[in-house]
């Protein structure tokens, strides 16, 4: 259910207030630091961030695909390490839930994930299957009222702050690929799962990636997602969803990046004039914003389809693809008109540079989408 418009303008305002005045003062501490401070997080979850995407009944916002776009376009234009701090909680670590938990499911997690109570984490990358994520090897074998899981997942996002895991293991080991493996609820504090340290990344310091380790976690039935050997489905139909939440933070990331590079070509002199009133820097600027308009549009138009109830499968690759390539290019020009002040930690622009790389990988590497793209256009005949 939509938002009524004054409601939705006062929360996209007051986001844009917390991002401007609260995160981007301390984004250079927080990525020295590795860590959002602990009084950010709360005040997070006291905005309701944790819960944008959960049903009102459950504590969320309940917010529809396109009011979740928006609101991601405003939090992209600081350090994404701050979205991933309740970025899994908003999409992939909870829309499994919503989408196919039972009631009993629903009620007895999603309250506390949508006040920021539990951090979820979304546990379907491994060792040997990223790109090919149904050649899942984490074993979930039936033993009584009991699934027995063993097996690990790898650079899952959130795993060290995490109370529920939403975990993809294969329950039919004859079947190969996608149709046997099934989602389960894991909770953290169940005996056999451990979590490894935080990975040292080339970007998004304060957003921590581990592997994941069971060995012998006995998960009760009641807690398998959907009916067996549909946790592939699950993690298609999720994955959707997060396809164009992370599309909207590229955009949020260009859009501030434009802006900073505008701000820096007027008041920077060469050759005794202002950086932006050569050519060439005004091309870069042009490309940059036509670019990221085309994006805005095109996530925005395929939001709106999936709220009308339409398959939006080709649109969110698509959306995907084009608004994570998009805001590598953007990164780079901004890299480019700053100069040698581009490449200096002071002014931010590397670190923003750095941190849009993974959007090109994360919840499906460009070339996935582009397969995907091509797969659901030939369905549709072209």
């Amino acid at each position: 259910m939509a938002l009524d418009l004054e409601t939705r303008n006062q929360l996209i305002e007051g986001v844009r207030r917390f991002v401007a005045e609260r995160l981007r003062p301390i984004e250079a501490q927080v990525a020295e630091n590795d860590a959002v401070p602990d009084e950010v997080v709360a005040e997070m979850r006291d905005l309701g961030l944790f819960g944008l995407s959960i049903p009102e009944e459950y504590g969320g916002l309940g917010l529809s695909m396109e009011e979740e776009c928006l609101v991601c376009f405003e939090l992209g234009r600081t350090s994404p390490a701050f979205r991933s701090t309740f970025g899994t909680n908003v999409g992939i670590g909870s829309q499994g839930l919503v989408m196919f938990g039972s009631d009993e499911q629903k009620s007895k997690w999603l309250p506390s994930i949508a006040s920021g109570e539990t951090v979820t984490s979304f546990a379907l990358t491994e060792p040997e299957a990223g790109s090919d994520s149904a050649a899942v090897q984490t074993r979930a074998r039936r033993d009584g009222d009991h699934y027995v899981l063993d097996g690990s997942k790898r650079y899952i996002t959130n795993a060290n702050k995490a109370g529920l895991f939403t975990v993809m293991a294969r329950t039919d080991p004859d079947k190969k690929g996608a149709p046997g493996v099934s989602a389960f609820l894991v909770p953290r504090d169940l005996p056999g799962l451990s979590v490894g340290k935080p990975e040292k990344k080339m970007g998004q310091q304060g957003a921590h990636i581990c592997d994941v380790i069971f060995e012998g976690v006995r998960v009760p039935v009641e807690n398998r997602l959907g009916p067996e050997g549909e946790g592939f489905k699950i993690a298609m139909q999720v994955l959707d969803r997060g396809r164009l939440h992370i599309a909207s933070i590229c955009v949020g990331v260009a859009e501030r990046l434009i802006a900073d590079s505008v701000a820096y070509a007027a008041e920077r002199k060469q050759f005794g004039q202002a950086l932006a009133s050569f050519q060439m820097v005004q091309a870069m600027i042009a490309d940059s914003k036509t670019e990221a308009l085309a994006a805005k549009a095109l996530v925005l138009d395929s939001a709106r389809k999936r709220d009308a109830g339409d398959s939006v499968t080709l649109e969110a690759a698509s959306s995907k693809l084009f608004a994570s390539e998009m805001v590598g290019r953007v990164a780079d020009r901004a890299v480019q008109i700053f100069g040698g002040a581009g490449y200096v930690a002071d002014y931010g622009i590397e670190r923003l540079y750095r941190d849009v790389r993974i959007f090109r990988i994360y919840e499906g590497a460009s070339e996935i989408q582009k397969l995907v793209i091509a797969r659901e256009t030939m369905k549709r005949g072209g």
